[in-house]
C-alpha cells in the first residue's frame, strides 16, 4: 500500500456581512435578465470574475461560480436583521491543486475586491472534509470490520463488480460510510470508481505525480488490479466542529482541526477481524491513513480534550 494524496478535500464557510448595495445594485439586473433567459451570465466586480447563475438557493439570492477551479459564492439580498449574508463552498480540485493556505488567500482577497467589509471573528467555519488515498489494489472492503460507536449509523453501497469473485458473489462493497452531517462522517470508499465514472483525469496526474516521486512506473487507469485507489476521508460538520470542538474561526481551526481528524480516527476504526471484537487491531489501510492525517496535521493540534458529546 502507498499513499497518493493527502489534503483537504472540501471548505464550507458563512461570513457574518451582507454585500454592499453597490454590488446589490450591480447583480441584481444581470440575475433577472439571466433568470428569464435561464442561463448564467458573466459577470466582473472589482478585479473578480464569475458566471452568475439563473437562479437563487434556500434564501439566496445570487449563486456565483467562479475563481480558480469554480469556488462557489452565496449572496443573500443585504438585510441589517440577517447579517450572515455569504457563504462559501470550496470544492475538491482547488484546495488539492492549490492547497488550503492559497485557499484562505483567495477568498479573503476576492471579498476584499467585492467590497465585503469583516473582521475575523465573524467567519464561521461550517465543513470541512481531510482525505487520503491509498494505492491499494489487493484491499477489499467489508463494511463489518468497522468498529463504531452503538449509536452511530453505518451506510453501505454494493455495486456490481466487473469480473466473478473466486468465491461465487457477484458484488463488491465500493463505499462505507459512518456518521451524519453536519456532525461526523467516516467513509472508505472506491475512488479510482468515481474519477472514472465521472470523467476527472486530473486525478490521474495528480496521483502519478506523488507515486512517480518514489520512483515508481506510471499508474494504467485502465488495469483496475494494479491501480485501485481507495479514499479514507473524514468529514467534519458544525456540530462537530462548533458544538464539541469550539471551532468556528481561522484562529481555532488553526489550533484545534488536527485534534478533529485524530478523535475521528480513535471513535471509528476499520479493523481486522479477531476473537475478540472488543480488541480488533486496525487494518493496515486505517493505520497507514490514521497516522499519515496525524503527521500531516501536527500543526493544527492543540492536544486538549474536547467538550462532552
Amino acid at each position: 500500500m502507498n499513499i497518493l494524496h493527502r489534503g483537504f478535500d472540501r471548505l464550507e464557510l458563512s461570513i457574518e456581512a451582507n454585500i454592499p448595495p453597490e454590488l446589490f445594485e450591480y447583480l441584481d439586473p444581470i440575475r433577472e435578465e439571466a433568470e428569464d433567459a435561464r442561463e448564467s451570465r458573466a459577470v466582473s466586480y472589482g478585479g473578480a470574475e464569475f458566471d452568475l447563475l439563473p437562479h437563487g438557493v434556500q434564501g439566496y439570492r445570487f449563486v456565483l461560480q467562479g475563481g480558480p477551479l469554480n469556488v462557489t459564492w452565496f449572496f443573500k439580498k443585504p438585510n441589517a436583521r440577517d447579517p450572515w449574508g455569504i457563504r462559501i463552498v470550496v470544492g475538491s480540485l482547488m484546495l488539492a491543486t492549490q492547497g488550503l493556505g492559497f485557499v484562505r488567500a483567495y477568498i479573503a482577497k476576492t471579498l476584499e475586491r467585492l467590497g465585503v467589509r469583516y473582521g475575523p471573528r465573524q467567519v464561521s467555519i461550517g465543513r470541512t472534509d481531510f482525505c487520503v488515498d491509498i494505492l491499494a489494489p489487493e484491499f477489499e472492503l467489508t463494511p463489518e470490520n468497522f468498529v463504531i460507536h452503538s449509536h452511530t449509523n453505518r451506510a453501505d453501497h454494493l455495486t456490481p463488480e466487473d469480473h466473478t469473485r473466486s468465491n461465487g458473489k457477484s458484488g463488491r462493497f465500493t463505499s462505507v460510510t459512518v456518521g451524519k452531517m453536519p456532525g461526523r462522517q467516516v467513509t472508505i470508499y472506491d475512488k479510482r470508481l468515481e474519477v472514472t465514472d465521472k470523467r476527472k483525469p486530473i486525478w490521474w496526474d495528480l496521483w502519478n505525480a506523488n507515486h512517480n516521486s518514489e520512483g515508481l512506473p506510471p499508474l494504467d487507469p485502465k488495469d483496475r488490479s494494479e491501480s485501485q485507489i481507495w479514499r479514507v476521508e473524514v468529514r467534519a460538520g458544525k456540530r462537530i466542529m462548533k458544538d464539541r470542538w469550539g471551532i468556528t474561526t481561522w484562529e481555532d481551526f488553526d489550533a484545534k482541526f488536527g485534534d478533529v481528524i485524530a478523535e475521528a480516527f480513535e471513535k471509528i476504526r476499520y479493523c481486522e477481524p479477531d476473537t475478540n471484537r472488543a480488541r480488533w487491531p486496525n487494518h493496515e489501510i486505517w493505520g497507514l491513513a490514521k497516522v499519515d492525517a496525524e503527521t500531516d496535521l501536527t500543526e493544527l493540534r492543540s492536544h486538549v480534550d474536547a467538550r462532552a458529546p
